[in-house]
């Protein structure tokens, strides 16, 4: 059984690779564009410490937060707009203080989740989620952010076994893409067959079902946080359905956005 604990082992170790890649970054680097288009390296970087800021809230004020996001609103695209309007005020920061603030708020955060107790509900943006359901939406926003990071500078990013917490999460929200297109899911549940960076074997869904994704975790996360489009990656899908899905497939809720095209990276199967 997972433990509320090794969620929140998961969730800071990913913050720290993160963090790895940006503690050393010259003040140019900092304004350097990345593949999400108009944003710097300090836009992932504000954006990922405003994200853990109200995750942190969530945790800790619920009903702060609650009172938070009546304020946002909860029409489609309502929490992008409020995520773009905070990034002023972590853009105006030199960026030393930015990647304190980015610490500050992360550590904070991350504390606070870990000690809501066990089976408590967390309110977030659209329905409340357990604590470590929320951690692992944390995984995946420093997952997808962190690689335009790695992009950017021409990291090459490794991967554990962890990213299974996203690969969970990834397969828990498959119909948000759907959702994001004013399109109805289909009524069977695709099978999902991956292969984890330790060449483990992960399944999820049924094992009869007629639609189904077979690959790798990696590309499964770069598919899913459109970080790479599905025609660079390590991805195959059996049934209409399940083809279809690869070019709609994302895990957050919101507008899908550009994404990325085909061949836009000379290096798309990234290394486990």
């Amino acid at each position: 059984m997972v433990t509320d604990y090794d969620v929140i082992a998961d969730l800071s170790a990913s913050a720290e690779d993160v963090d790895r890649m940006v503690a050393g970054l010259a003040d140019e680097q900092w304004k350097l564009p990345t593949p999400a288009e108009g944003w710097t390296v300090a836009h992932q970087v504000g954006h990922l410490a405003f994200v853990f800021r109200i995750a942190g809230l969530a945790a800790a004020d619920p009903d702060a937060f609650t009172a938070l996001t009546q304020r946002i609103g909860t029409g489609f695209g309502a929490f992008d707009r409020a995520v773009n309007a905070a990034l002023d005020e972590y853009l105006v920061l030199p960026h030393e203080e930015l990647l304190a603030r980015w610490r500050a708020e992360r550590d904070a955060s991350i504390a606070k989740l870990a000690v809501v107790p066990a089976g408590t509900l967390v309110p977030w943006l659209v329905r409340p989620l357990p604590a470590p359901v929320l951690c692992a939406a944390g995984m995946t926003e420093l997952f997808a952010h962190g690689q335009d990071i790695a992009d950017t500078l021409g990291v090459q990013r490794r991967h554990t076994d962890r990213i299974k917490r996203i690969v969970q999460f990834v397969v828990h929200t498959w119909e948000f893409g759907y959702q994001s297109h004013d399109l109805t899911p289909p009524a069977e549940q695709f099978r999902f067959e991956i292969t984890a960076p330790s060449g483990e074997q992960w399944t999820f869904g049924p094992a009869d079902a007629t639609q189904s994704i077979t690959g790798s975790a990696v590309d499964l996360c770069l598919l899913a946080t459109r970080r790479r489009h599905h025609s660079d990656l390590d991805l195959v899908a059996t049934g209409a359905d399940a083809q279809t899905w690869l070019g709609l497939a994302q895990a957050y809720r919101g507008p899908a956005g550009k994404g990325r095209t085909p061949g836009q990276f000379a290096e798309s199967k990234l290394s486990a």
